[in-house]
């Protein structure tokens, strides 16, 4: 019985081991996604993360040629109070229909001009510049949904064994970041490789 225990327990680190030698870990228990019909790619990110903002283009021209069946979902992970401010910037953003009116230019507000975006008063300021209503700004700001889309986020990171970002979760079921693939171009091979094998088992 030992020696049963120890050979499945030296199958699953050989498992491990080759996942991670090819960039990727796999994730267990798997997680659900949102749409079975479809390959989900979870991006985590925070726009405070130096790596995240150059990782930004790269992901960025990703997207411009993506797989049809794959649905991309970006998520703000939420590791302290300052996250936790920007996470609620893109949830308003995202409520109010201009993530991509406004993501790059809050990377660029914070990682090239330093500015802190982190009141309900500077983020107005920034959200208006953006040719937001102020009124419909404040109004997502105290939402009910921006509030529920926080507190479902505080718990996504540790669903997803998420330590550090940017990181990619593929399908419920693979993670890769930039230590585990060596380089964030290498990411993107790895995810698409991992997006492949995922088309082919449905």
């Amino acid at each position: 019985m030992l020696l049963k225990a120890v050979f499945f327990l030296f199958l699953s680190f050989s498992s491990l081991s080759q996942a991670e030698s090819l960039g990727y870990q796999t994730l267990s228990p798997a997680q659900p996604t949102q749409n079975k019909d479809k390959i989900e790619v979870i991006e985590f990110f925070w726009y405070g993360c130096p790596h995240c903002y150059h990782f930004e283009p790269v992901l960025e021209k990703w997207l411009k040629t993506k797989p049809a069946n794959v649905e991309f979902i970006r998520q703000p992970a939420i590791f302290s109070s300052l996250w936790g401010k920007h996470a609620k910037a893109y949830f308003v953003a995202e409520a109010l229909g201009v993530v991509d009116k406004v993501h790059a230019d809050f990377f660029d507000a914070i990682q090239n001009k330093k500015q802190k975006l982190t009141s309900e008063d500077q983020l107005a300021k920034f959200f208006v510049a953006h040719g937001v209503d102020e009124a419909k700004f404040r109004e997502a700001f105290n939402s009910f949904l921006v509030d529920s889309k926080m507190r479902q986020a505080k718990a996504m990171a540790p669903r997803y064994g998420i330590t550090g970002v940017p990181a990619i979760i593929i399908n419920g079921k693979y993670k890769t970041n930039g230590p585990l693939a060596k380089s964030q171009e290498n990411m993107i091979k790895v995810m698409n490789q991992l997006i492949e094998q995922e088309t082919q088992a449905k």
